[in-house]
């Protein structure tokens, strides 16, 4: 996993495994043991699992917006490279060249 200079998206990152696992856990018991449709502990069930595919969908969509910010394109045609936008990509070059003690190009 990579790591995350932002805490709060380090943080969706480990709530929407946790989530993913424990949803997979309530699932997996739910139709290994049964449950009677009718008990109240079903109600419960049921509503565990709605609250777990919501926070699971917001850690998601909170992940993916940054990743969409952040992250430079997948792709290497040139018709998806030409038409990113790279000047966020400049700038981290540009600083990393100026640094003191740095090796110099050419």
């Amino acid at each position: 996993m990579v790591a995350d200079s932002d805490s709060n998206i380090a943080w969706h990152r480990v709530q929407l495994k946790k989530n993913r696992a424990e949803l997979k856990a309530l699932e997996t018991a739910r139709f290994t043991m049964g449950e009677i449709a009718s008990s109240k502990r079903e109600g419960q069930t049921q509503k565990t699992i709605a609250d777990l595919k919501r926070k699971i969908a917001q850690s998601e969509r909170v992940i993916a917006d940054h990743d969409k910010r952040t992250r430079r394109p997948l792709t290497t045609d040139l018709n998806s490279l030409s038409n990113g936008s790279w000047g966020h990509w400049d700038a981290y070059t540009t600083q990393r060249q100026r640094k003191p003690g740095s090796p110099g190009r050419g």
